[in-house]
């Protein structure tokens, strides 16, 4: 399959479930300036996703992976999920069918990718779409999914509450990431008190609203700065009047 990019994507893409193989890869390049966002969404092949260049957010109920360059993000099938990717990106994704999917994450996880997977990657996405099974290619694909299921799983990953006023909350500190406010502040613009603030947030993440929400600003810095956003913009964009804040 060619390589998708900004103005092929439309006229190449077929929907990975449409297509009968166990494994269907694409390889994506794009150098669109601002965000690319795909939004919740779902498919019954499960989806390993190597970011090259750039850097993408996944967010699936109950959590948000953060992918930088020369790591991957594994998504099981039927797992509702969006897709952000910041700045230019490269990436490789491997569609794999139930059924092919023995041995890999039974939940969504970020993985180190070895250089051998790097490279299986990188062959399996100029495949034909409609490959011939049961031969190299079939063998090819077989050792991928192998070295998938044997990566080391990364902590790129931030729990995310599921209560919906948490949730709202939770959208609008991810698009103000800027505006820091107080516990009291947040928890009334939740309609809740600080406590029961408090208290639900602890009990969805297992974390403190004050922990929680300065790893928030951890997953976003790494994001950014993968996606080549200078240390001094990051800062700003955090709401820190200088670096070392």
């Amino acid at each position: 399959m060619p390589i998708l990019t900004d103005s092929s994507v439309a006229s190449d893409w077929v929907e990975p479930d449409e297509v009968a193989r166990p494994v269907v890869t694409y390889g994506i390049a794009s150098n669109r300036i601002g965000a690319i966002e795909l939004d919740m969404h779902r498919h019954a092949k499960g989806q390993i996703m190597l970011v090259q260049r750039g850097a993408l957010s996944c967010q699936v109920e109950g959590g948000l992976w953060i992918v930088p360059p020369r790591s991957a993000v594994w998504i099981p099938g039927g797992a509702l999920h969006a897709i952000k990717a910041t700045g230019a990106l490269e990436g490789y994704s491997a569609f794999v069918a139930p059924g092919s999917d023995a041995g890999l994450p039974e939940r969504c996880c970020t993985v180190a990718v070895t250089p051998l997977a790097r490279e299986l990657l990188f062959r399996a996405a100029r495949l034909p779409l409609f490959y011939d099974e049961g031969g190299a290619n079939s063998r090819l694909l077989a050792v991928l999914l192998d070295e998938i299921a044997t990566a080391e799983v990364e902590d790129l990953h931030l729990p995310m509450p599921t209560d919906a006023r948490l949730r709202n909350l939770v959208d609008l500190m991810m698009a103000a990431p800027a505006e820091r406010g107080s516990l009291q502040g947040w928890a009334k613009r939740a309609g809740l008190s600080e406590r029961t603030l408090g208290r639900l947030i602890s009990r969805e993440t297992g974390m403190s609203f004050g922990r929680w929400r300065q790893q928030l600003g951890v997953m976003l810095a790494v994001q950014w700065l993968a996606g080549g956003a200078s240390i001094q913009q990051v800062a700003a964009d955090l709401g820190y009047e200088s670096v070392p804040s």
